[in-house]
């Protein structure tokens, strides 16, 4: 196992935690970062091969795309995977594993694999579920789902997750399938939230109780209503509902949900200042 060398491109919240559990199966670890803030930081996690510089990264067998998606004028852009895809090429070997953990759009894996690695390497993609407030309970060994641009790179990922890292693993029949599954549980995350968001101010405009009507609710045996807190905020969910919403027009729901979580930001901001 000693002999088998990953690089973790993208060294935040998501990578750092993978590129240390990796480690501490007794893989060699790389880490690439183009934030030398990040690769300090790394560096003091023990990722010691942590690096802004590209070209001190030596071939490897495995590389672990951990970078952030972005959105740009609302849209999904997807330039950081392109853009550690390309590094990557120049150093993958045809025996290569890459792996995109990153959250994508359905079709971008196969994208990658046929225009930027021109089908010469093993790609899976495998979505974090990290949450960096229980690490204990969901961080990088948990049920995690996996997808592959075909059967070869499905057996080289089940044996480096499955078998070398121990992470529970539910198969996914096709590479889309995996890609979609992250967009969606994120966006029906948000949604969940948004609903619980809009009730809590019924309920205040009607004069009860939000939390008694919750708990209330919650004694039903397939309900389990969520709290309404400060707004949704963070990276990953108001993202991910803008990247599932850019697929299709079929989008009411969920263009619905993040007009109410708008609603509900102005509605507490106009509270505090009563």
């Amino acid at each position: 196992m000693r002999n088998v060398k990953a690089c973790v491109l993208g060294l935040g919240q998501i990578g750092l935690p993978t590129a240390t559990y990796i480690l501490r199966k007794g893989l060699g670890v790389w880490g690439y970062d183009i934030n030398p803030i990040t690769v300090k930081k790394a560096r003091e996690e023990r990722i010691l091969n942590a690096t802004s510089n590209w070209h001190e990264i030596p071939p490897v067998d495995i590389y672990i795309i951990c970078v952030s998606t972005i959105l740009k004028n609302d849209m999904p852009d997807l330039s950081p995977i392109f853009d550690v895809c390309e590094k990557i090429s120049q150093k993958a070997r045809q025996s290569s594993l890459v792996s995109i953990e990153s959250t994508v759009l359905p079709g971008t894996s196969k994208k990658v694999y046929e225009n930027i690695f021109q089908k010469n390497i093993n790609l899976v993609h495998v979505p974090h579920r990290y949450w960096a407030e229980d690490p204990a309970r969901h961080g990088v060994k948990q049920l995690r789902v996996i997808g592959a641009v075909n059967p070869e790179s499905l057996n080289a990922g089940l044996r480096f997750y499955r078998d070398i890292l121990e992470i529970p693993l539910h198969v996914a029949s096709s590479i889309e399938i995996a890609e979609m599954s992250k967009i969606a549980e994120n966006a029906y995350r948000y949604v969940q939230i948004a609903f619980a968001e809009e009730l809590k101010m019924i309920c205040e405009h009607k004069g009860l109780n939000f939390n008694e009507v919750r708990n209330a609710c919650n004694t039903k045996w397939n309900i389990e209503m969520l709290e309404a807190r400060d707004g949704i905020r963070g990276h990953c969910l108001p993202k991910d509902i803008q990247h599932l919403a850019s697929l299709t027009t079929h989008n009411t729901i969920l263009r619905s949900a993040m007009m109410v979580d708008k609603e509900y930001k102005k509605w507490l901001s106009l509270r505090l200042q009563q």
